[in-house]
């Protein structure tokens, strides 16, 4: 599936949240870095960011929307969903500020047709990919991928082209 295609398929997921859930998400990971560049990224998965009371007390009610989508549940803890080899997986968006220092309430929405969603600043991603070279999974396993994406985030933001 194509990057485009997985942007896609994350706006259907966003619509469903909006209009079922009264929810906002946040696009994350490669992906939503995809989209903030205007760049491939190649993405694995689809990543996306709630308000914490959809993974605590409204989790039936996230779980009941991906599965109406054709997705199925195959990591709790994770939150991690998948349809058809396409990984969807869900994490706090409060949990941006403490590990990264983001401002969640100033997180730029943006519109795409009758989709509403979160999608960080190239600053705040900034911040998100420098606190993940200290995390000790991302180091270990990511940390090649993550130094890209710190070039390509350091280079768009002194070019001021996004």
């Amino acid at each position: 599936m194509t990057t485009t295609e997985k942007y896609h398929e994350f706006l259907k997921i966003a619509v469903m949240l909006n209009k079922k859930l009264g929810c906002t998400p946040l696009l994350f990971g490669s992906l939503g870095l995809s989209r903030r560049l205007d760049a491939d990224l190649l993405p694995d998965d689809i990543d996306v960011l709630l308000p914490r009371e959809f993974l605590t007390d409204r989790w039936t009610e996230l779980t009941a929307l991906m599965h109406s989508l054709g997705y199925a549940l195959y990591d709790l803890h994770e939150h991690a969903f998948e349809r058809e080899g396409l990984s969807a997986a869900f994490a706090e968006l409060e949990g941006l500020a403490d590990f990264a220092g983001v401002d969640v309430g100033a997180i730029p929405i943006l519109s795409d047709g009758d989709c509403s969603y979160r999608l960080l600043t190239l600053s705040d991603y900034r911040k998100v990919y420098a606190a993940s070279a200290k995390d000790g999974y991302r180091r270990d396993k990511k940390m090649k991928n993550d130094r890209a994406k710190l070039v390509l985030i350091d280079a768009a933001l002194q070019n001021g082209t996004h």
